[in-house]
């Protein structure tokens, strides 16, 4: 990869980037606040889960076709997929936390002026933008490779899991970046098979989530907003 591609890859995954997404907890603060993930040992089992049985089988192939609907200018793939991963949130709070984080990075392409003017169209004209068709567009606009831009959306994901880890379980900054530093398999794993599904093979059910998620929704206390 070119050092401005990396550069810009490291930017799309940071932390900082002013999105919100350490706001949301996707399922995990319930997960601990029931018992679930109490330890590094269920800490991992959770994050490996998610990845293996949502993420590889749904959200990361979805990614994938839209960095190359976006890079072919493909304006009606990326509007089927982006309705099709908006209609695939089964709970509210996992609608809002996409399109709430999707609206903030599609404003944030157009305010970096980013995206040239067919990029920034097929954006805009979608109806509701979720985070994955604006980080495929953010990406596409700035060069990253596509294996590159997925493999940064899983690890951000699996960085801002294990974050609520160590805030919630708690568990210690060293054992954090051990856990994190474990997953590089999963997370190589996970992006080949989002690579390499056919379109009939994508699935989103996670009923167990989508429960917890539910449950979360009228959590007495709560650091995390899903």
């Amino acid at each position: 990869m070119q050092s401005a591609a990396l550069i810009h890859l490291l930017q799309l995954a940071s932390p900082s980037l002013p999105i919100g997404a350490y706001s949301y907890s996707q399922g995990l603060e319930v997960a601990i606040e029931n018992g679930m993930v109490n330890n590094d040992g269920s800490a991992r089992r959770w994050i490996v889960d998610q990845l293996r049985h949502v993420v590889a089988v749904f959200d990361a192939p979805i990614l994938w076709r839209l960095l190359r609907a976006f890079a072919a200018r493909d304006q009606q793939a990326v509007s089927d997929w982006t309705e099709r991963f908006v209609a695939a949130r089964d709970t509210f709070e996992f609608r809002a936390e996409t399109i709430q984080m999707g609206y903030s990075l599609a404003k944030l392409v157009a305010d970096l002026q980013i995206a040239d003017a067919s990029l920034l169209g097929i954006l805009q004209s979608q109806a509701e933008i979720p985070l994955p068709t604006a980080l495929a567009c953010a990406a596409v606009a700035l060069d990253v490779p596509h294996d590159a831009a997925l493999l940064g959306m899983l690890f951000s994901l699996a960085e801002n899991q294990v974050l609520v880890c160590v805030k919630s379980v708690p568990l210690g900054q060293v054992a954090g970046q051990r856990l994190l530093l474990s997953l590089r398999p999963e997370l190589e794993a996970c992006a080949q098979q989002a690579q390499q599904l056919t379109d009939d093979e994508l699935s989103n059910w996670s009923p167990g989530l989508s429960l917890l998620s539910m449950q979360h929704e009228v959590q007495y206390s709560r650091l995390y907003r899903s």
